[in-house]
């Protein structure tokens, strides 16, 4: 059965290095969002902030499968097996099989996106 700690903790999102921690012990602050009254700007604003996560979140998965692919390297003495690797980071086997050769892929020279 999961643990419902261990799944709630999941879902939180990791801090934000360049929030100040007094506006982050804040629930309701978020980029300072909550401080306009404008829609048209409010709009905006989180438009751009969902476009700067997704892009982030592109590039932090692009890492995931790089790492995952050099653990998995046979070349390694200390190789990980997708199912380690899959324990490790949370995954399932499949997933974790299919980000190992994606990021054999990405060290093959197709790089990763903003290079």
């Amino acid at each position: 059965m999961p643990d419902p700690e261990r799944s709630e903790r999941r879902l939180r999102p990791a801090p934000l290095l360049f929030e100040p921690s007094e506006a982050v012990a804040d629930p309701e602050h978020f980029f300072d969002l909550e401080s306009l009254d404008d829609p048209a700007e409010l709009l905006a604003r989180a438009t751009e902030l969902t476009l700067a996560f997704r892009a982030a979140t592109d590039r932090a998965v692009e890492f995931q499968a790089v790492a995952a692919a050099q653990l998995a390297d046979p070349r390694r003495f200390d190789r990980l097996t997708t199912e380690d690797i899959a324990r490790r980071a949370e995954w399932t086997e499949d997933y974790a099989r299919k980000m190992v050769e994606f990021g054999r892929d990405l060290l093959r020279g197709e790089g990763l996106a903003g290079e």
